[in-house]
């Protein structure tokens, strides 16, 4: 029985297309690959990265260790989304670990190499969690934490000592 159960669950993971809904039920919009419940005050945490000269694919975004920046690739030049230099991060939970440099999760049709979780869906795009006033809501945020502040209407980013924020 155990094996019938394997094996339906791996042909089903073959034919599933890419969304992917986390802390809720389902993907509500056609045009999203990646969406996250908006009914927790929880952001979504970047990768720390310690050295980015092996980095080069544009769209990318990071929390830079060397300078405590929320960072993207854009055109081969990292650009500051976090402004304030007085960012902080507590890096001894992966100083002592070992760097798996297979480790991937693809959410579309997978083409490429680069990246941790890449979105790989050119038609489709990740909706970030949504909470309102995070400065005021996320009780403890995690250096490189960002988020969707729907009171202002903008994007909000943590760079583990103040919050930035963008509007389009």
């Amino acid at each position: 029985m155990n094996k019938i159960i394997l094996i339906i669950t791996a042909f089903c993971m073959v034919i599933v297309k890419g969304q992917v809904a986390i802390g809720k039920g389902n993907v509500v919009n056609t045009s999203v690959s990646l969406e996250f419940a908006s009914t927790e005050n929880r952001g979504l945490v970047l990768p720390y990265v310690e050295d980015t000269s092996g980095i080069s694919q544009n769209g990318t975004l990071i929390y830079d260790t060397g300078d405590h920046k929320v960072k993207y690739l854009k055109s081969g030049v990292w650009f500051d989304l976090s402004v304030d230099t007085t960012g902080t991060a507590d890096l001894s939970i992966q100083t002592s670990k070992t760097e798996k440099t297979g480790a991937k999760v693809s959410i579309g049709s997978p083409t490429s190499t680069a990246g941790i979780l890449v979105l790989e869906d050119s038609n489709k795009a990740m909706i970030l969690p949504k909470v309102a006033s995070p400065y005021l809501n996320v009780i403890n945020p995690a250096a490189g934490m960002m988020v969707y502040d729907t009171t202002a209407r903008q994007l909000a980013i943590y760079n583990g000592s103040v919050w930035s924020f963008w509007k389009p």
